[in-house]
C-alpha cells in the first residue's frame, strides 16, 4: 500500500473532471466522468474485466442473493398451516424466522466469521457454500417436530446465509466504479428484498396444490439449481490494490501544470486495455473454489473485531441504524400480512395472501430503481456543482420522499387493516412501505461504501451488526406491540420511522465534520492492512 495522507476526507471523492486535470481516467473519451477507484494495469484487476465479464458477474450475485432470499423465506405466509401440522406455537415460528436475519447474534455474530475468510481466502468458494448449505437446510425443514429444532435450524441456516447481508455488496464494490456502484447496489436491494416478497407468493400456491413441505423441496431444489449455475460463472472479486482513495487524492489535487511536467510521478495509473500487464487467468483457474490468498494471519485475525471497533464511526452506526430500521418495517409488514388477510374481513387463502406481494415488488423495484440509478445521476449532476467532488452526503438528499412515504404507507397499513378497508388499500400501503424500505436501505449502503470504501468489506460487516440487532430486537417486540391494536400500534409506527427518517437531515448537516474527525484513524486502519477493495 502506498503511503497515505491522512489529512485527505474519506468519501470525498474528485468525481466529476471540471477542472480539466491530466492525470485523470475517465469513464469514456467524451466522458467528464472520474474513474473511482482508479483501476490498476492488471488484466486480472475485475475493474479492468469488459463489460459483458461484470454484467455476468453481477448476474451471479442476484442468483446466490434469490437463491438465499427464496430459502430462507419461503414459509413467510403459511406459518400458520405449519403451526397446525407441527404443533409448533405460531409465536415461535415467527422468532425461528428472526434468527434467519440474526443467527450471527446467536453464534458469536457469524459475518465475523464468515466475511473475512471470504476476504481473506476468496468469496467465490463462500458463495458455494452458502448456497450449498441453504440447500441441506430447506431439505431437513420438513422433517421438523419441535420447537427446538425449529429453532436450532434456523440459528445454523441465519449462519449459513449471512454472506448475503454484507459480502454482495463488496463483490459490488470491488467490480463497479463510483458513478456506477448505486445502480447495482440498487439492483441488489431489489433482489434482496424482492426475493424476499416473491417466495411467500409461490409459496402460497404450491401449499394449496402440494402441501408445506414441497413449499421448502422447491426451495432446496431452486438453490441446488443456483448452485450449479454458480460453480460455473461465478468469478472471484478479490483483487489487491497498493492504493487508497487517499493517494488518488494526493494525485487528483497536483496543480495542472506540475501533473504535465510530472506525469510519471502518479501512482496507479492505468493503461489503455490493450497494454494490459500479467496473465489472464484460464476458464480452469477461475472454477477453483479458493483461487488464492489475499490476507495474512494477523489481518486475518484483525477483521474477526475490528468491525466493532468501526461502530465508533458516527457514519458507520447511522447507517446500520437507518438501514435496520427499514428491515424492522419489512418484518412487522411480514410478521402481520398473513394474521391480516386471512382473517375477518378478507379470509384470504395462503395463495391468495402470496399474491398479495406483488404490491411489495413493485414498491420495492420503485424504490430501488429512484435510489440506485436516479442517486447515481443526482450524485455527478450534484458534484458538478461542488468542482468536481462526490460527497457521500449529497446522495442523502433522495431520502426526502421517505418522510412522507414511511409514515404515510405504515399508518394505511395498521389502520387500513383495524377499519376493514378494500383488500385494494392494503396492497397498496404494502407497496408504499416496500417501496421506502428500498429507498432508505440501497441510500443508506451507499452512504457507509462511499464514506469508507477501502475498508468495504469490514465497514459492511459493522453496517450489519448494526442492522441485524434490531432485527432481532424487534422479532421479539412484534407480539407484545400488536397487542395494542393494528390502529394503535401502526399510528405509533409511522410516528417512530418519521423521527428516524428526519435523522438524515442531521447526517446531511454534519456528516463530513464526522469524516474528517475519524479520517486519522481510518487511514491508520488502511494502512495496517485492508486488500484495497
Amino acid at each position: 500500500m502506498d503511503d497515505i495522507d491522512d489529512s485527505v476526507v474519506p468519501g470525498s471523492v474528485y468525481l466529476v473532471d471540471v477542472q480539466e486535470k491530466t492525470t485523470v481516467v475517465h469513464a469514456g473519451n467524451d466522458s467528464a466522468i472520474v474513474l473511482s477507484p482508479t483501476p490498476s494495469s492488471d488484466i486480472n484487476d475485475p475493474l479492468n474485466w469488459s463489460r459483458g465479464r461484470k454484467l455476468l458477474q453481477i448476474v451471479c450475485v442476484m442468483i446466490y442473493t434469490s437463491a438465499i432470499g427464496i430459502g430462507t423465506t419461503m414459509l413467510y405466509s403459511i406459518l400458520q398451516p405449519i403451526s397446525n401440522d407441527t404443533g409448533i406455537p405460531l409465536a415461535t415460528l415467527n422468532a425461528g424466522t428472526g434468527y434467519n436475519d440474526v443467527g450471527i447474534l446467536v453464534l458469536g455474530w457469524g459475518a465475523l466469521i464468515n466475511q473475512p475468510l471470504a476476504l481473506t481466502f476468496g468469496k467465490r468458494g463462500i458463495y458455494l457454500i452458502s448456497v450449498l448449505g441453504n440447500t441441506a437446510i430447506c431439505l431437513l425443514t420438513p422433517y421438523i417436530k419441535t420447537e427446538g429444532q425449529w429453532i436450532a435450524s434456523k440459528i445454523v441456516q441465519g449462519y449459513l446465509c449471512t454472506p448475503v447481508e454484507s459480502l454482495c455488496e463488496v463483490s459490488i464494490a470491488d467490480t463497479f466504479f463510483a458513478h456506477e456502484r448505486g445502480t447495482y447496489i440498487g439492483i441488489y436491494t431489489l433482489f434482496l428484498f424482492g426475493s424476499n416478497y416473491f417466495a411467500p407468493l409461490i409459496a402460497g400456491f404450491i401449499y394449496d396444490g402440494q402441501g408445506w413441505h414441497w413449499v421448502m423441496y422447491w426451495a432446496a431444489i431452486i438453490n441446488f439449481g443456483s448452485l450449479i449455475v454458480l460453480f460455473f460463472f461465478m468469478e472471484e472479486t478479490n483483487f489487491v490494490r497498493n492504493t487508497s482513495e487517499a493517494t488518488e487524492a494526493v494525485r487528483f489535487s497536483a496543480k495542472p501544470g506540475a501533473e504535465k511536467d510530472d506525469k510519471e510521478s502518479t501512482t496507479s495509473s492505468p493503461v489503455p486495455s490493450g497494454d494490459l500487464t500479467g496473465i489472464p487467468k484460464t476458464y480452469s483457474q477461475r472454477l477453483a473454489l479458493f483461487g488464492g490468498r489475499y490476507a495474512s494471519n494477523k489481518l486475518l485475525l484483525t477483521m474477526t473485531y475490528r468491525p466493532v471497533i468501526l461502530l465508533r464511526f458516527p457514519v458507520i452506526f447511522w447507517a446500520g441504524f437507518q438501514y435496520g430500521t427499514c428491515l424492522v418495517w419489512y418484518n412487522v409488514l411480514n410478521a402481520t400480512c398473513s394474521l391480516i388477510l386471512s382473517e375477518q374481513p378478507y379470509n384470504f387463502r395462503a395463495s391468495f395472501v402470496g399474491l398479495t406481494y406483488l404490491g411489495p415488488l413493485i414498491g420495492m423495484f420503485l424504490g430501488t430503481f429512484y435510489s440506485g440509478w436516479v442517486g447515481d445521476r443526482f450524485a455527478v449532476r450534484y458534484a458538478r456543482r461542488t468542482r468536481g467532488i462526490r460527497e457521500p452526503e449529497h446522495r442523502l438528499w433522495l431520502m426526502v420522499v421517505s418522510l412522507v412515504l414511511c409514515p404515510a404507507s405504515l399508518i394505511l397499513w395498521g389502520v387500513g387493516a383495524s377499519k376493514g378497508i378494500s383488500w385494494v388499500g392494503l396492497v397498496f400501503g404494502m407497496g408504499i412501505i416496500s417501496c421506502s424500505t428500498g429507498i432508505g436501505s440501497s441510500l443508506s449502503i451507499n452512504y457507509a461504501l462511499d464514506s469508507y470504501k477501502d475498508m468495504s468489506g469490514e465497514v459492511m460487516m459493522a453496517v450489519i451488526l448494526v442492522r441485524n440487532t434490531l432485527s432481532f430486537a424487534i422479532g421479539y417486540g412484534i407480539t407484545p406491540w400488536l397487542h395494542m391494536g393494528y390502529q394503535n400500534t401502526f399510528i405509533s409506527a409511522g410516528f417512530v420511522g418519521l423521527a428516524i427518517t428526519m435523522t438524515f437531515l442531521i447526517v446531511i448537516k454534519w456528516g463530513k465534520s464526522w469524516r474528517i474527525a475519524s479520517r486519522k484513524r481510518y487511514w491508520g486502519y488502511v494502512a495496517d492492512g485492508t486488500l484495497g477493495h
